[in-house]
């Protein structure tokens, strides 16, 4: 069954993706152990998206928890905040664009602390192949 994006419910089918992964465990281990790991992804609205959409995303070492859409990022404590054009959200998605790669051309936006996510750039690269995994129907 194909989850529409951006939604609650694919977010939660990724969320339930990285959480059967043991690959994903691996490779996170430690992430969010004594710093604040959790993410608020902020989808920014373009010539497709009408508005912007904010997704919390719960992460501590090796686990997806509580993630679910948020109004703003205010709405919840998180250590990070990726932003990039919905078009960008897509292609990371659709696995044509990974999240390292996205953040280096400056396609991606960064909150947070960048060496403490290229320490796990492993572990981001896992979380954008299993976003790509997800059955996916693309309502803009």
């Amino acid at each position: 069954m194909a989850h529409e994006f951006p939604s609650e419910a694919w977010i939660r089918a990724w969320q339930a993706a990285v959480n059967e992964d043991d690959r994903y465990g691996e490779l996170s281990e430690g992430w969010g152990v004594g710093f604040d790991g959790d993410m608020v992804f902020h989808l920014r609205a373009d010539d497709r998206l009408p508005t912007d959409r904010y997704f919390f995303v719960g992460l501590e070492d090796g686990e997806a928890y509580g993630c679910r859409e948020v109004d703003s990022p205010d709405a919840v404590d998180h250590g990070f905040v990726l932003r990039g054009r919905y078009a960008d959200w897509v292609a990371m998605t659709r696995g044509d664009l990974g999240a390292i790669e996205g953040l280096m051309d400056g396609r991606l936006e960064l909150d947070g602390d960048l060496q403490r996510v290229l320490a796990y750039s492993a572990a981001a690269t896992r979380l954008v192949d299993l976003a790509a995994t997800v059955d996916t129907e693309y309502v803009y």
